[in-house]
């Protein structure tokens, strides 16, 4: 059922999670003329709206508009329900609409600042539910144990049936310390859920060394999100890092829904040193290809951890990894949501984002609906009667990281064999390399892969 879910992914209050590209002001006057908001959104959606469901025709749109303004709006809140319905007829719930309020919203939480629960959800296309993509790590909902797939049905007793996205969001929002009960539906089974909202800040990266019984340390780094910040903190984890020379690095994108296209790119040439990172489509058939620019941070091997959760951005990020192979996939297929989405301010503060390309992997793959799959596939396993909690992220109780980790040691064998004697081998390249020096010999007694 994942497969169908439409992310827009907006966090409760709010975090925009598809790959959003922020552009300037598509009007610096301010209007009182409600006409004027209703034929900016026109005017955008006619110049670069880039339809995937087939829904969209140019003809009726045109028609559209001479029909839409021959009627009278006593005022912007008229303005903004006529432009709601307007953007109904494309099909497409990336293209949205959000008034003055919601848009500055929307601006302050692209910098990695929210408040609420902390929850990404997303509307099935094919049963119109609200579904939860993935709690964010750290939060009320995540702490209270919301997983990704359980489906809202209700919020403090009350029915959300048929609600859109907006209104979910409305309803979860308030007071920091106030409480919220979602009701939802788990395999079946209904439960209800109580839960705290507060302010949630985010720090997008959590890194460590582990140390392994071979002796090779193994950096790990896991990225929540893709927002203003995450480009900055991936990149000071990674030289923190380098500074204790890890034989190679666990990149972890599960869960990971997206954000800002930008940052996914200068994300990817931390890790990419040369090739392309991707490319995006618009629907002039216009190909905007983004390469890396040689100042990769790092060159040791990196295994990422992928799941159903990873979407978006993260799947820029691993589908340039992948197709330049710069490193192994492992995990699960990832959520398929391929759609690159420009925020567009408007003349009174309101704002619009709007589906306006594609983008492709470096390979050319289109991922939309179709999603990434892993090099490796490994399940996350759980003992029944054990949580996996934010702390075994990354650790022996986690099933995934263990076959990255795995991956990784497999490579260190194999490298710390071809540069130490064995006296069971001839070794001959490693004499011949170093036949004029003297040795003290080490003796590889390690299990051979």
């Amino acid at each position: 059922m994942l497969k169908r879910f439409l992310k827009i992914c907006l966090t409760i209050a709010f975090f925009s999670t598809p790959s959003f590209s922020f552009q300037a002001n598509s009007s610096t006057l301010v209007s009182d003329n409600p006409k004027e908001i209703i034929d900016q959104v026109w005017q955008i959606i006619y110049r670069d709206f880039l339809d995937y469901s087939g829904e969209y025709k140019l003809e009726k749109w045109i028609k559209l508009r001479k029909e839409i303004l021959s009627k009278k709006y006593l005022d912007n809140e008229e303005a903004y329900i006529a432009i709601k319905n307007m953007l109904l007829k494309l099909d497409d719930p990336y293209t949205r609409f959000l008034d003055p309020k919601e848009f500055n919203e929307m601006r302050i939480d692209t910098t990695g600042e929210l408040m609420g629960v902390g929850i990404q959800i997303s509307l099935d296309e094919a049963t119109n539910e609200i579904v939860v993509v993935s709690p964010i790590e750290g939060t009320p909902a995540f702490f209270a144990g919301i997983k990704p797939k359980d489906v809202i049905v209700s919020i403090d007793g009350k029915s959300i049936e048929g609600f859109s996205i907006d209104s979910t969001v409305k309803l979860i929002r308030g007071k920091k310390g106030t409480k919220v009960e979602l009701g939802i539906i788990r395999d079946d089974i209904f439960l209800k859920v109580s839960l705290i909202r507060d302010r949630i800040e985010i720090n997008v990266v959590n890194s460590r060394i582990n140390n392994t019984e071979l002796g090779a340390k193994i950096g790990y780094l896991r990225l929540k999100q893709f927002n203003a910040k995450s480009p900055k903190e991936m990149s000071l984890s990674i030289k923190k890092l380098e500074e204790q020379k890890p034989f190679g690095y666990v990149l972890d994108l599960r869960s990971n829904p997206g954000g800002l296209l930008e940052a996914s790119i200068e994300i990817a040439r931390q890790w990419i040193n040369t090739g392309v990172v991707v490319s995006t489509k618009t629907k002039d058939g216009i190909t905007d290809i983004r390469k890396a620019k040689s100042r990769a941070l790092t060159n040791r091997p990196v295994v990422v951890l992928i799941d159903e959760g990873s979407a978006s951005a993260s799947e820029i990020l691993s589908g340039a990894i992948k197709d330049n192979n710069r490193g192994v996939l492992v995990g699960k297929k990832t959520f398929g949501k391929g759609l690159v989405q420009s925020v567009r301010s408007l003349s009174d503060g309101s704002g619009l984002t709007v589906t306006v390309a594609k983008y492709l992997t470096p390979s050319g793959k289109d991922i939309h609906k179709n999603g990434i799959e892993p090099d490796v596939k490994a399940d996350l396993l759980l003992d029944g009667k054990y949580k996996l909690t934010n702390l075994d992220l990354g650790t022996d109780k986690d099933s995934q990281y263990v076959v990255a980790e795995n991956i990784l040691l497999k490579k260190y064998r194999v490298q710390s064999e071809n540069h130490s004697y064995n006296p069971k081998k001839s070794n001959r390249s490693y004499a011949l390399k170093n036949r004029l020096r003297t040795y003290q010999f080490s003796y590889n007694r390690t299990s051979q892969e």
